[in-house]
């Protein structure tokens, strides 16, 4: 475990909901490998006072009835993510956290089903498109991440404009590639406009990706890119604390 990150004295949220089963991967990943303090907050509470970062992780929310994060939004966190995230913190929605990020309005654009129709649990490759946001730091532009995906609703949409605009402000973090970082249809695994796997507010403090981070974080696993996303996260908080 890496004492040093102890040391910076930041803290992760985790929030759970009904029906969320990645909340413990997303422990293990910050707190078991990179050895970083995590909390659980269930989803009724409704104070984050005294986190850095809070992670919406994947899961079936509320059974994904309605839609996938629609009655998550209406949890009592929402209220104090958003405003967390409207005073600078940072969030991360990862798989089911993006898509309840996306119902919740602090991000743009919906998950829609797969144009295959077929839910895939598989590995992608992730070409980083952008690697100035606090998400990204530790990666560069270009680079390839390989990290899986697990999902059915993940197929990202949003109006043209909206998508014009998102491109032009660098508010594409990732987008699905080949292994050789071409952007092709064939590496697309559900259909998301321009290869989109993950994406940032406005502001460029509030993350939401589809593939799952915290399932790339030993070598056992397959990958470790994962903890490039979460060691960005952690410098980036470690020079603001100063």
């Amino acid at each position: 475990m890496n004492c040093r990150l102890f040391v910076c004295g930041m803290k992760f949220g985790i929030v759970v909901f009904p029906g969320t089963w990645s909340d413990g991967d997303c422990h293990y990943a910050i707190s078991d490998v990179l050895g970083v303090k995590a909390d659980y907050i269930w989803h009724k509470e409704i104070d984050l006072s005294g986190y850095d970062c809070v992670v919406l992780p994947g899961g079936f929310s509320y059974g994904d009835y309605l839609r996938a994060g629609a009655i998550a939004r209406f949890s009592p966190i929402m209220d104090s993510v958003g405003q967390f995230a409207r005073s600078g913190g940072l969030v991360i929605g990862i798989c089911n956290g993006f898509q309840i990020l996306c119902e919740a309005r602090l991000l743009p654009g919906i998950l829609l089903p797969a144009d295959h129709l077929q839910y895939r649990c598989q590995w992608v490759n992730l070409r980083v498109e952008n690697d100035e946001s606090p998400f990204t730091s530790k990666c560069h532009k270009g680079q390839v991440l390989r990290i899986p995906i697990s999902h059915y609703e993940g197929n990202y949409y949003v109006d043209e404009s909206t998508l014009q605009m998102m491109e032009a402000n660098g508010q594409v973090i990732f987008r699905y590639s080949s292994a050789a970082a071409r952007v092709t249809h064939a590496a697309n695994p559900n259909g998301s406009l321009h290869n989109i796997a993950g994406i940032v507010n406005r502001e460029g403090n509030v993350l939401g990706m589809m593939p799952h981070p915290e399932r790339a974080c030993e070598d056992i696993l397959g990958s470790t890119d994962g903890n490039l996303i979460w060691e960005s996260v952690i410098e980036y908080c470690q020079r603001r604390s100063g």
